[in-house]
């Protein structure tokens, strides 16, 4: 333990010569102007996770055209790393599920087309139990270098009294001390307002609790993604909600996506889907790739879908309209375009309509009409001054609307 000790202290004090003190944050510019997407594995395999199937997900990946959509990093969440450090208080892959180690797999991805990207926690484990980075922040930083990591999700499980931005920032002078460009997930589930400081250390912060593949249920920790989409307007005042606090290089994350998932219908998964694009989410699946269906794969590779989600304005949209029958939600885009989401939020089906003029404060002049999930155009918002549409429970109509010159 006192060897330990010392290697701790003798790498910190190398990190604090390299970067600025702490409450001067640094992190890597650049490296998320528009919102990340990928795949994680904990939504589905939580800790059961291999060497054998982050491949064999690339792969997949590769195959389903997931890969060429945009979906470049793979990210291995808890259960990665052995239950504990070595002699010199170095992580380590966890020798059966990992034989071959951390900087072989990275190598793999990347060879791959792909991004590498890891877990660990502010605290002294990580929420499944295994060695967390309280202590060992520049330690870890310096090995995640070492495997090749392109990026860290950083969760908040078991850290006692520890304020979350100073860990936070702990975390990111780590990785700007290790040199290597990493994408910083702050995982602190909005407990201390994330979302007015998360910008200046890490590039998307998770704004509340864990999602579940649910519409509405609530749980202990996790809540269903209605719940969580509706928590990033009503977690502050203003129309605009959590929008006002996100833009390129800084992203509120609702949680990765259930897209796929087995408490997911089809409605729900198109929903989810065009709600995450209009928030300007990060799009980060979580379902088994390499099972899911052609209807959950077209979801998840709908190009139009995702250039709206990776408009390089960055906007962040907004709920317009609310009531029992209906949801519609807007976001603004380049060149005076708006994505237009109109959601059924009830559990039954019903015809769900939308007159444009109800937008007038937003949507200036004529437009264009295209359905983004069907690729067709429908006409303008002058010949269709409504779009009506029977819709499944929790079902979407998602639409582009470009402004006529």
């Amino acid at each position: 333990m006192r060897k330990i000790s010392l290697i701790c202290a003798l790498l910190g004090a190398l990190g604090a010569s390299l970067i600025p003190s702490v409450g001067s944050a640094s992190k890597f510019e650049g490296l998320a102007r528009t919102p990340p997407m990928g795949w994680n594995s904990w939504n589905t395999f939580e800790v059961n996770i291999s060497e054998a199937l982050i491949k064999e997900t690339a792969e997949a990946m590769i195959a389903n055209g997931m890969r060429d959509a945009g979906y470049i990093f793979i990210n291995l969440d808890d259960g990665w790393m052995a239950p504990e450090r070595d002699d010199e208080g170095n992580l380590m892959a966890h020798p059966e599920r990992f034989p071959s180690g951390m900087k072989a797999l990275g190598d793999y991805l990347h060879s791959k087309g792909f991004k590498f990207g890891v877990y660990n926690c502010a605290g002294s484990e990580t929420c499944a139990g295994y060695p967390g980075s309280m202590g060992h922040e520049f330690q870890d930083a310096l090995k995640y270098a070492e495997w090749g990591v392109d990026y860290l999700k950083y969760d908040w499980c078991n850290t006692g009294t520890r304020d979350a931005k100073e860990a936070m920032t702990t975390m990111s002078e780590a990785l700007w001390a290790a040199k290597r460009p990493v994408v910083f997930s702050i995982c602190e589930w909005g407990t201390s307002k994330v979302w007015e400081w998360g910008s200046t250390v890490g590039h998307l912060w998770r704004t509340t609790g864990d999602i579940i593949d649910c519409y509405d249920c609530v749980q202990e920790w996790s809540r269903g993604w209605k719940v969580i989409l509706d928590g990033q307007m009503d977690l502050v005042s203003g129309h605009e909600g959590l929008g006002v606090f996100a833009g390129p290089d800084g992203w509120n994350d609702p949680d990765m996506m259930e897209v796929g998932n087995p408490g997911m219908t089809m409605a729900d998964n198109r929903s989810l889907f065009a709600m995450w694009c209009v928030l300007a989410a990060p799009l980060i699946a979580g379902n088994d790739v390499r099972t899911m269906s052609d209807e959950v794969c077209r979801i998840l590779t709908n190009k139009e879908a995702i250039a709206i989600n990776q408009d390089a304005m960055g906007k962040q949209g907004f709920r317009f309209y609310k009531d029992s029958t209906r949801e519609v939600w807007m976001r603004a885009l380049s060149d005076g375009a708006w994505a237009v989401a109109v959601m059924n939020p009830s559990n039954e089906s019903r015809e769900v309509s939308f007159r444009w003029h109800h937008a007038d404060r937003h949507l200036v002049g004529e437009y264009s009409i295209r359905d983004v999930y069907d690729m067709k155009d429908l006409g303008t918002t002058k010949e269709m001054e409504t779009v009506s549409r029977v819709l499944e429970p929790h079902d979407v109509m998602f639409f582009r609307l470009t402004p006529l010159k």
